[in-house]
This record gives structure tokens, sequence and C-alpha cells, in this order.
């Protein structure tokens, strides 16, 4: 596929995806983390696989770039979900 063609379908993307997110009420941002923790690992899968397929020392370093990005947002992701949780659990009294 041509270059631009790949760079406009990302930056479309990209558009949509934000308009998206900007719109989730708050209420439905801990189940959405969740969701997108998901997603995120089998982003991290994939760029395994491509990473491990190729060929070009350019696309490895490409590939090794998006594993490191994907590791970073799925331990991000938890993070923040494990923030998210701990606002809903019982404060213990004291004695």
């Amino acid at each position: 596929m041509h270059p631009i063609i790949l760079l406009l379908i990302f930056i479309v993307s990209s558009l949509v995806g934000y308009k998206l997110i900007a719109n989730v009420p708050s209420l439905l941002h801990t189940p959405l983390m969740s969701g997108m923790n998901a997603l995120s690992g089998v982003t991290l899968l994939s760029a395994l696989a491509a990473t491990g397929a190729a060929v070009a020392f350019g696309s490895r370093v490409f590939g090794f770039l998006a594993i490191i990005l994907a590791t970073i947002n799925i331990v991000g992701g938890f993070n923040v979900t494990a923030r998210m949780l701990s606002l809903f659990k019982r404060k213990e009294k004291a004695k």
C-alpha cells in the first residue's frame, strides 16, 4: 500500500478514536479501561508476531518500539484501573 494512504488512514483513525473517547461518560471509564487493557494485550501479541517475522532491520526497530509502547500502555492501564477501583473500596474504621 502506498505510504500516503497509510498515513491518511492513521490520521483519520486517530481523529475518530479521539472523538469516540472524548464522548464517553465518566461512569463508563473504569469498565472501558479494563476492556482496553485486554485489547492492548492483543496489540502486544501482534507486535511480537510482526517483529518476529520482520526481515529488514528498520522493521525490527519499529517492531521493538511497538512492543515497548504496548507494554507501557498495558502497565499504565492496569495502574490507572487499580487506582480508580481503589476509590470504591470501603475504608476500615479506626478502633
